[in-house]
């Protein structure tokens, strides 16, 4: 007859391997996840969680939308887009290694006052977020977002995780990228952008489904001027000399 302490040792038993299959698993979900950062460092994405998500709900709407994206590599998108996006939404981005705290802490003092929710996420972290996650928003989700952005910020340079958010970025309803927003705004290719047209299409990054850089509305013009203005302030394109310093590491 099985004994109390019999049944206690198979309860610790059981336990044992449990956790021993979950630290194996944990783990292996990492080493899967490093992996998956290293290849894209040479491989171009064929796609984002953000597509398939705006995809899943066009379906569930009834009002299905086909993406538009098409890869443009680092020489073939316009300087001027390159530094609009960096004027526009993370300056600090050639100097910093996936997180920006001092923007954070001046976003949480801002938060703290009341009024309009103010974000301080790196363009690393938006791409770490667009490729791999999930959108909402949960501690998980913040948790593994960090680690993404930590092992991209290793594992590329800076030129490679902006070309990939500049390919992998949302700029209206099914338009992925750099190359189909440039072709179905301006139509031209993102290499001939032009000062203009590059910091409209920066300008309405935050929401890019309802405001439309062809169509600027008043304060869509504003915003574009301002970050013309940062993009003087920054020195011009021989700013972006800068990531090639920084990927010296």
């Amino acid at each position: 007859m099985a004994t109390f302490s019999d049944a206690l040792r198979k309860i610790r038993v059981f336990f044992r391997k449990c956790f021993k299959y979950l630290v194996f698993l944990l783990i292996s979900l990492m080493v899967i996840s490093v992996l998956m950062v290293l290849s894209l460092r040479w491989i171009n994405p064929i796609g984002t969680v953000l597509m398939v998500e705006r995809k899943v709900e066009s379906w569930q709407a009834k009002q299905p939308i086909s993406i538009k994206r098409e890869w443009a590599d680092w020489d073939d998108i316009s300087d001027y887009l390159k530094l609009a996006v960096i004027a526009s939404e993370d300056q600090n981005f050639p100097t910093h290694h996936g997180f920006d705290f001092d923007a954070i802490q001046q976003a949480l003092q801002h938060n703290a006052k009341g009024g309009r929710l103010r974000g301080a996420s790196t363009i690393s972290q938006q791409v770490a977020k667009n490729i791999f996650l999930w959108s909402g928003r949960s501690w998980l989700r913040k948790g593994v977002e960090v680690w993404f952005t930590a092992w991209l910020e290793v594992l590329w340079s800076k030129e490679r995780v902006l070309e990939i958010y500049l390919n992998s970025a949302e700029w209206g309803d099914g338009i992925f990228g750099a190359e189909a927003a440039a072709r179905y705004y301006f139509h031209v290719p993102a290499k001939n952008l032009t000062k203009e047209q590059a910091s409209l299409l920066a300008a309405v990054l935050p929401n890019p489904r309802n405001w439309n850089p062809a169509k600027p509305t008043a304060y869509i013009r504003s915003r574009a001027a301002f970050i013309r203005q940062q993009m003087d302030n920054l020195g011009g394109v021989g700013f972006l000399k800068k990531l090639e310093c920084s990927d010296c590491k």
